[in-house]
């Protein structure tokens, strides 16, 4: 059951973002309100919509990734991009804050480092994406600020520890009030 709607999360959130870049001159300005309307509609679509699941955000940005990729356009502005949108669309569908960035954070550090991009560059990019789409639909941003940077710290331990110390920096560096937080996480 579950397997079966994460399938049609991706898939589904992979079409419409195909579909609503395909022909567009300005792919990196339309992937935010592109992959946003495309999660609110999959999600109206699929019915089976749970609110707290971390792997319903994490699929939309799978998903969403995936179909970036077809046009051709996968960067660290694309993940910012669509992390922003995934959030956004997951809570202006009902989703909680929390599992939204949790999920859509988590998920574009993993596929960054599938695709061979920087995971230093992608956890900033997917922080501060989740910052502003929790932002644009009247979240709490310190909470945001905070579930993200210790999401990437998190999912980055998992990878490796480089991958944790590359992170670490660059979210210290380039996330407002990181530095804060990093101190604050426990290892």
């Amino acid at each position: 059951m579950i397997f079966s709607l994460i399938s049609r999360l991706v898939n589904g959130v992979k079409g419409g973002v195909v579909a609503g870049l395909k022909g567009t001159a300005d792919v990196a300005g339309s992937i935010i309100d592109v992959v946003k309307n495309t999660v609110v509609t999959t999600l109206k679509e699929t019915g089976e919509f749970v609110k707290e699941a971390i792997d319903i955000p994490a699929s939309l940005v799978k998903g969403a990734l995936t179909g970036v990729g077809e046009v051709g356009t996968t960067t660290i502005k694309s993940l910012k991009g669509v992390v922003n949108g995934v959030v956004q669309g997951f809570m202006k569908s009902g989703g909680e804050q929390k599992p939204a960035i949790q999920g859509a954070v988590g998920q574009a550090i993993h596929s960054a480092k599938e695709l061979g991009l920087d995971i230093g560059e992608a956890a900033i990019a997917s922080v501060n994406g989740a910052i502003d789409g929790a932002k644009q639909v009247g979240g709490d941003t310190v909470s945001a600020t905070k579930i993200a940077v210790t999401t990437a710290l998190a999912t980055a331990k998992e990878i490796s520890d480089d991958a944790f110390h590359s992170v670490k920096e660059s979210l210290s560096a380039g996330v407002e009030g990181a530095k804060d937080i990093i101190k604050a996480w426990k290892k």
